[in-house]
């Protein structure tokens, strides 16, 4: 599929080709929650903790005699009925990720760039490198393009504009090899180099890689 390419900076730069298994694949909102999913799951710490009625620092002595008094028996102040006590069945630390096949996961991040590319959210630009880490100057340019986050795509990332990028909320660089599903819906506007769309061929077994 021939794509017009422009600069960074928003200026025609020829054409390009992106490969129709990658950019021109059918949207399945189904595979696309998997891999987000998927994804939350594993970044989830999975710290969360409470204390059970045999963690609770508090005395264990009877608190009120077995008989007479009225009201109901209690042994410890431990138990869960009372404040500051114990709590039954409460979370504990845990892995919360789960397995994807791999098949999926890799038709889902294709998915996720043809649902971009279809919804007019991706963009291939002929390069993305700065002369100087001037964060204006990325500003300026990516004024150019709709969406409030944008995400720069490359094979891998240029110094000059990670440093830029970094002061700009809602900017993010990304290598291709870091590619993934959810950082590429999170942004309103993918721009993504010839040599990453190519790269991404690669990746997929869609071509060889150069100097084979």
């Amino acid at each position: 599929m021939k794509v017009d390419m422009l600069t960074l900076q928003g200026e025609k730069a020829g054409q390009a080709t992106l490969h129709d298994d990658i950019f021109m694949l059918p949207v399945r909102a189904d595979l696309l929650h998997r891999a987000v999913r998927w994804q939350q799951a594993k970044r989830r710490a999975g710290t969360h903790k409470v204390l059970s009625r045999s963690e609770i620092a508090r005395t264990g002595a009877k608190s009120v005699r077995q008989k007479g008094s009225g009201g109901a028996r209690h042994g410890s102040k431990r138990a869960n009925v009372f404040r500051g006590g114990g709590v039954v069945h409460g979370p504990t630390p845990r892995d919360h990720s789960f397995d994807l096949p791999k098949k999926v996961r890799a038709l889902a991040l294709k998915t996720a760039f043809s649902a971009k590319k279809a919804s007019g959210e991706l963009t291939v630009i002929d390069s993305a490198k700065m002369d100087a880490p001037k964060t204006k100057a990325l500003k300026d340019a990516l004024a150019k393009y709709s969406g409030s986050t944008v995400l720069v795509m490359d094979v891998a990332i240029d110094g000059n504009l990670q440093l830029a990028a970094n002061n700009i909320v809602g900017v993010n660089c990304l290598p291709t090899a870091g590619a993934n599903v959810y950082d590429l819906l999170a942004h309103e506007q993918v721009l993504i180099t010839k040599d990453a769309a190519e790269a991404l061929e690669v990746r997929f077994g869609l071509r060889e890689a150069s100097g084979e």
